[in-house]
């Protein structure tokens, strides 16, 4: 199971570089080939920079999506949880997001999708959606 970092979402929202593979890795968990995650901090960063770019429409659909999802599903964090997210911050010289991302996956044995480089300083291995892309079909 995955969790998909907020870089993820917004690199197709915003039709960034990447756009095309994160919108493979989407299709395949829409599809059911994959199952994941996304945090709830995620979420809310994303709402917050999609209406700053007065793209609610797309944050509208977006959240649709989610909300509809039976492969994708919402990660709540408890308050204790970001207290130690906090720790961690401190203790890895991470941003509290990243942080977030990082508590979430060592507690749960999630494998972190994201562009962020923050994390190649950690014990958490980051992997990007074209090398789950790629994996899936060799698979085939």
């Amino acid at each position: 199971m995955y969790l998909l970092d907020t870089n993820i979402f917004l690199e197709l929202l915003l039709n960034q570089e990447r756009a095309d593979e994160c919108e493979k890795l989407l299709q395949n968990l829409h599809n059911g080939k994959l199952k994941g995650y996304v945090s709830a901090f995620a979420l809310h960063s994303i709402e917050v920079i999609l209406e700053r770019e007065g793209k609610q429409a797309a944050l509208m659909a977006f959240l649709q999506d989610i909300s509809e999802s039976n492969n994708l599903k919402r990660f709540d964090t408890a308050t204790f949880e970001e207290i130690e997210a906090l720790k961690l911050a401190q203790k890895l010289k991470l941003d509290f997001d990243d942080a977030i991302q990082y508590y979430i996956c060592k507690s749960f044995r999630l494998k972190l999708v994201s562009f962020d480089k923050h994390f190649d300083n950690t014990d958490l291995k980051r992997i990007e959606p074209i090398e789950i892309i790629n994996d899936l079909y060799f698979k085939i």
